[in-house]
Parts: C-alpha cells; sequence; structure tokens
C-alpha cells in the first residue's frame, strides 16, 4: 500500500508542484492492473466495476482513482494503463508464466524433476509485454489523456500454460487425482512433472480475468499481434536455451 498506493499519490503530488512552479506540463503515465477487477466478471473493461482481491489489487484502486482526481482536479495529463498480464522471457522467476516455463526446461534437460503449482484453473489474459509497452507509448501520445484497457481478448488457464509448455519441450503431460492430490505425469517416462502445493493458493483468488481492449483499439489503433501459442513458444525457446547454461534446476 505504501509503494503501490501512497508512492503514485506521491508522484502525482510533486509533479502538480513542479507544474505550479514552472508552468511546465509533464505526462505521467500509472501502470494500472487487471487485479484491480478481480471478482468482476469477464470481459472487463474501462467500465467493469472494480472488485480488488488482494492488497496489491487495493492499492492499485487507490493509485487508479488518485490518477482520475489529480486530472480532474488540476487538468493534469495523467493516464492509467489498465494492462492485463504482459509476460516475456524477461519475467522475474516468481511470475507464474516464468516459473512454468523455466522448471519445464530444467525437467527436458534432466535438471529438474517437479513443477509445483497452485491454482491450475486460474485463468488469465495473456499477453506478450513489447506490444504491451507500445500501447503504453500511444496513451501518451493522445491530446488529451485517457484511461485504457491493453489486452489480447483471450483467456487461458494455467493448466493449459503448462501443457502447451510441456509439448513444446516434447514432454506430453497426463493429469491424475483431483483438489490438492492432482498430479501432472509425463506420459513417456511416469514421472510426476507437476505436483499441487496449497501454500501457492491465494486466501481469496482471482479466478477469470479477461480484458475488451475494443477502446485501445478504435482511439490508439492498437491490437495484439502474438497470442497465447506463440507467446509460451516465445518463453520455452528462451528457457531451453538458458536451461542448457545453469547448473542447477530451479
Amino acid at each position: 500500500a505504501n509503494v503501490t498506493g501512497l508512492g503514485v499519490l506521491r508522484f502525482l503530488e510533486v509533479l502538480h508542484d513542479h507544474e505550479l512552479k514552472t508552468g511546465k506540463k509533464i505526462k505521467f503515465y500509472q501502470a494500472s492492473s487487471s487485479e484491480m477487477f478481480g471478482a468482476s466478471a469477464p470481459p472487463q473493461s474501462e467500465t467493469t466495476p472494480f472488485h480488488p482481491r488482494s492488497p496489491y489489487a487495493i492499492s492499485k484502486v487507490f493509485a487508479f482513482h488518485s490518477v482520475m482526481n489529480y486530472r480532474e482536479a488540476y487538468g493534469m495529463f495523467a493516464a492509467n494503463g489498465i494492462l492485463f498480464n504482459h509476460e516475456s522471457p524477461r519475467r522475474g522467476p516468481t511470475f507464474v508464466t516464468k516459473k512454468i516455463a523455466r522448471a519445464v526446461a530444467d525437467i527436458a534437460r534432466g535438471k529438474l524433476d517437479t513443477l509445483y503449482l497452485g491454482n491450475l484453473d486460474a485463468k488469465r489474459d495473456w499477453g506478450y509485454a513489447p506490444e504491451y509497452v507500445d500501447a503504453m507509448w500511444r496513451m501518451l501520445q493522445q491530446p488529451v489523456p485517457e484511461d485504457f484497457v491493453i489486452a489480447t481478448g483471450e483467456s487461458h488457464s494455467v493448466r493449459e500454460f503448462t501443457e502447451k509448455a510441456f509439448a513444446h519441450a516434447n514432454i506430453s503431460i497426463e493429469w491424475r487425482g483431483a483438489g490438492i492430490k492432482e498430479e501432472g505425469v509425463d506420459k513417456r517416462t511416469g514421472n510426476v512433472a507437476v505436483k499441487i502445493d496449497p501454500d501457492y493458493f491465494r486466501p481469496s483468488e482471482v479466478n477469470f480475468l479477461m480484458g475488451d481492449a475494443a477502446k485501445a483499439k478504435e482511439k490508439l489503433g492498437w491490437e495484439p499481434k502474438v497470442r497465447f501459442e506463440e507467446l509460451v513458444t516465445l518463453m520455452m525457446d528462451y528457457e531451453l536455451k538458458e536451461a542448457g547454461n545453469r547448473v542447477h534446476g530451479v
């Protein structure tokens, strides 16, 4: 809350003070998040009510409304980009797509036995980060600041991402069991390649995010080009190459 919420408010106040003293206009972009929608039904657009399900998401909602308030009160060029999950090989290792891709590559290279995951059926709208950065830039080129949802309009589960990642590494996964006892088994070797770890479940889960970026298409001329399967391929190609350089798996 201190960084994600109040940090944005502090930035806005500093910029407002600067504009008053110098007369120079500053453009401010706020990285809002699809997590703000939380439990709201998909597809989620700029008019969908927020229903945040975590302290992070609550803080993002606070920052979103702070941006709107400073824009409306002081005429500042401040825009919110409500970006749905945007991935690339540069993702940090704690994010689920990176975690899956890296672990699958290490399993394929014989450096790791098992990938541990939480809710396999959580669904997300995954896009390609470089394209989303282009959308950010386009928002700041507009004559009037507005808020935009940036998304692919497709949603896929963690289970699907896992299956596609293994398939790219020539491993076919068969699911056995149910609930926290469910396992993903390598059909060829019988190795248990995926297990459920209850510690990875959220206390209040966000089950289904899928964005509607029609406004961005109309006003920014932005549309996603990289889709789900290509995104998995991009991340897996990178991780399979990197796995050969790592001494230990993760």
